[in-house]
């Protein structure tokens, strides 16, 4: 169903035409919703950064996440992530430790944890986890809020939207189309890749790391990878963009396991013993529990300097202010 529809998501077709009728009753609903969040939103003394997008399924935002993370810590700047934590059991507010189970805190938090060693918050409203965050992490001097762009109860000073190759697909919201929200609406920078048809925004690229790792630590060149057939996996929001990169790359894949988003990998455990597994970073942290022989492979990315540039003085003010963030 998840596949028809966003199939469905790229046309006017005659399903989408179908789930119209829901679709503008769900757009005036998110309106009401968004606007009563809006009234009520918290400011932070720290600057915030929302990096997330409006379509349905992801679009790649947790590379750029990772990046501004690196960005910030490169100027000297101590950050923190708060997120949702989609998927994860429980709702209660929480700090992602590096050694958590994904099942507790969410696989996006727990890859951030990890990778970018910064302290992460997950919790049901973002507020909260942030207001936690600061409490724990006084010195912290930008939150970075992995998604909630449209969780406007936590104020934000800049707001980053990410595309893919699908841009807005039908333009239409859900479930008629892929939009959590109508585009275009303002926000102070977009990143694309992919090439999306009618999608202005700074142009970044993306690419597979020429090492894969294992659980262990252990790294192997890619290209290495390519002397055996591999059973790619992937539980992301476009799997198949992963294997088509691996392909690309010169990996046989012997197959190539297309699973949903956020995949838990618990039946990972019935696959041959001996059989080459290869991943994304993101479903490793899951993977790694029963096959912590599998490879993931880091997908990278170049963002142009002039977004960084933007980025840097849209922060400048909120930075230098003494009473932190200006009113909205």
């Amino acid at each position: 169903m998840q596949q028809a529809l966003q199939r469905a998501w790229l046309r006017r077709g005659p399903l989408a035409r179908l789930l119209r009728p829901l679709s503008l009753l769900y757009g005036w609903l998110a309106a009401r919703q968004r606007a009563a969040a809006r009234a009520r939103a918290q400011r932070l003394p720290v600057p915030v950064i929302v990096v997330g997008n409006v379509v349905a399924g992801g679009a790649g935002k947790t590379p750029v996440v990772l990046a501004v993370l690196e960005h910030l810590r490169e100027r000297g700047l101590r950050a923190g992530v708060v997120s949702r934590g989609y998927g994860r059991r429980g709702t209660d507010c929480i700090e992602v430790d590096p050694g958590d189970d994904a099942a507790g805190v969410g696989d996006e938090p727990l890859l951030l944890r990890r990778k970018a060693g910064v302290p992460v918050f997950v919790g049901k409203r973002r507020v909260e986890a942030a207001h936690a965050l600061l409490r724990a992490h006084p010195g912290t001097q930008v939150i970075v809020a992995d998604d909630g762009l449209q969780h406007l109860a936590l104020g934000r000073d800049v707001e980053i939207c990410v595309f893919d190759s699908r841009g807005v697909g039908n333009g239409w919201q859900l479930p008629a189309g892929p939009l959590r929200e109508p585009w275009p609406r303002p926000v102070d920078l977009v990143l694309v890749h992919g090439g999306p048809p009618g999608i202005e925004g700074h142009r970044m690229q993306r690419e597979l790391a020429a090492q894969a790792v294992r659980a262990d630590g252990t790294q192997r060149p890619l290209q290495a990878l390519g002397d055996t057939p591999v059973i790619a996996m992937a539980g992301i929001a476009n799997p198949e963009v992963f294997f088509g990169m691996l392909r690309a790359r010169g990996l046989r894949l012997a197959e190539a396991r297309a699973l949903p988003d956020h995949h838990d990998f618990a039946d990972a455990a019935a696959l041959p013993q001996d059989a080459l597994l290869v991943c994304t970073e993101k479903d490793a942290v899951k993977l790694w529990r029963v096959r912590p022989d599998a490879w993931a492979v880091p997908l990278q990315v170049a963002i142009p300097p002039p977004f960084w540039q933007q980025l840097d003085r849209l922060l400048a003010a909120r930075l230098s202010s003494p009473h932190g963030s200006p009113p909205p």
